[in-house]
């Protein structure tokens, strides 16, 4: 558990903060997989005699896979949890495994980030043999570990695996907090997720439109993006979280409570 004054040190003041760790979700934010997805949704429900579309499957974009296999059973696929995890699962593997549709700027902005000396890890709710695949296609140890879907309790929308992967990082930097880390997203569960976690975060919309909110960054792609652009993030977010240092405390000790 994340006590609060080691996930957040609310007296850090936002022109001495410093990039320490940028935390990257997988699935339409580092690969643009949604299409796989959705196409392995939708075959699996019809093959069971149900009804599913790209409507319907882009308001799963972002769950936890087990929120979407009990979606899935309610349209009419008529097996357990894990076995439509699996076969989803597999799916998007095979999709990977013919062609892995980077994101524009990603790999650019991850290895730039990597050679500034900012730790990068992934935070994802697709399961590890998954993850793995994609880090390996990279070709360069980028990311120093992965949180995955099959590994926490409680998947996004819930802060959990991001502060997973703070209390992860703490382990070799007892000094790194939340406020020195910034969270990639794209969809409504990722994006809450990092939101509740208490750091900066950056939504990168891709198959579903986001609304807006100040709690966040928007951008329009990673592209021509670069450490200074989420170095400046994270200050304007310190810079935000400062007007409001009373309720944010009481957030954060809420935040890590919940593990």
């Amino acid at each position: 558990m994340l006590s609060p004054t080691s996930a957040m040190n609310l007296h850090e003041t936002s022109a001495a903060l410093v990039l320490k760790a940028v935390l990257w979700d997988m699935d339409g934010t580092l690969v643009d997989t949604e299409p796989y997805w959705i196409a392995a949704e939708i075959e699996l429900v019809t093959a069971h005699g149900g009804y599913w579309d790209e409507e319907m499957a882009h308001a799963l974009v972002g769950n936890a896979l087990d929120s979407t296999a009990k979606v899935l059973q309610g349209a009419g696929v008529d097996l357990s949890e894990r076995e439509i995890i699996d076969y989803l699962s597999n799916s998007v593997v095979a999709g990977l495994r013919r062609e892995l549709p980077w994101r524009p700027g990603a790999r650019e902005l991850l290895a730039e980030l990597h050679g500034r000396g900012v730790r990068c890890a992934l935070v994802t709710m697709s399961e590890r043999h998954m993850a793995a695949e994609v880090v390996a296609a990279l070709g360069e140890e980028y990311f120093e570990f992965l949180i995955t879907g099959d590994e926490v309790t409680h998947g996004k929308p819930h802060p959990e695996p991001y502060l997973l992967a703070v209390k992860e990082l703490q382990r070799s930097d007892p000094g790194l907090t939340l406020a020195h880390c910034a969270a990639l997203e794209d969809s409504v569960p990722g994006v809450a997720s990092a939101i509740a976690s208490g750091m900066a975060t950056i939504a990168i919309p891709n198959a579903v439109p986001l609304g807006e909110d100040a709690r966040r960054t928007t951008w329009d792609t990673l592209a021509g993006k670069s450490h200074d652009d989420v170095q400046a993030v994270l200050a304007a977010h310190a810079a935000f979280l400062d007007g409001d240092a009373t309720s944010l405390a009481g957030d954060a000790t809420s935040a890590g409570a919940a593990l």
